[in-house]
């Protein structure tokens, strides 16, 4: 099992960032603000476009992918962004999933999940939200259900009759 703080550690010197400078700001100000050591939900982790990783990849932050990822993903209540040059044969299971690149594999969202135009995904999507922006790809199914727990009181009662009694359906 392959750990984003060793990835981090190992090739830091030689990744490009991927936030914009404004990002990096908010970063470095409310790393200085806290214990050198604080976890700070901003900091990110990324694999570079040069990088080939074949296994699972797990972590307490969020991930940026430029490269190559065959195995699983998971970085539970943090963000994985597949960039434009990332191609990734993979499930992920994260927050917030964006995918920019190239993606095979099955995407478990908490919050979310963002195809963008660029962004070409063969496989299923599970998550409360899906954004599939004009141009992007995508061949698999979709679910959308909230993840609290109450996925039961938002589906109409099989005993229900449409156009009956308007108290047992419930709309979210």
């Amino acid at each position: 099992m392959i750990d984003m703080k060793q990835i981090k550690e190992n090739v830091s010197s030689k990744i490009k960032t991927y936030q914009t400078q404004d990002d990096a700001e908010l970063i470095v100000k409310e790393t200085q603000s806290k214990p050198k050591n604080a976890y700070t939900k901003e900091s990110s982790a990324a694999i570079g476009s040069s990088i080939r990783i074949r296994g699972d990849v797990t972590g307490d932050e969020n991930l940026i992918i430029q490269g190559e990822v065959e195995g699983t993903i998971k970085v539970q209540g943090h963000n994985v962004t597949v960039s434009k040059t990332g191609r990734v044969k993979a499930n992920i299971e994260a927050n917030q999933i964006i995918v920019e690149g190239k993606l095979e594999g099955d995407l478990n969202g908490d919050e979310k999940v963002v195809i963008r135009e660029t962004g070409n995904v063969y496989g299923n999507i599970v998550a409360p939200r899906v954004t599939l922006e004009d141009g992007a790809l995508f061949k698999g199914s979709i679910e959308m259900e909230p993840r609290n727990g109450s996925v039961s009181q938002t589906k109409p009662s099989m005993n229900s009759v449409p156009g009956g009694d308007s108290s047992e359906r419930k709309t979210a």
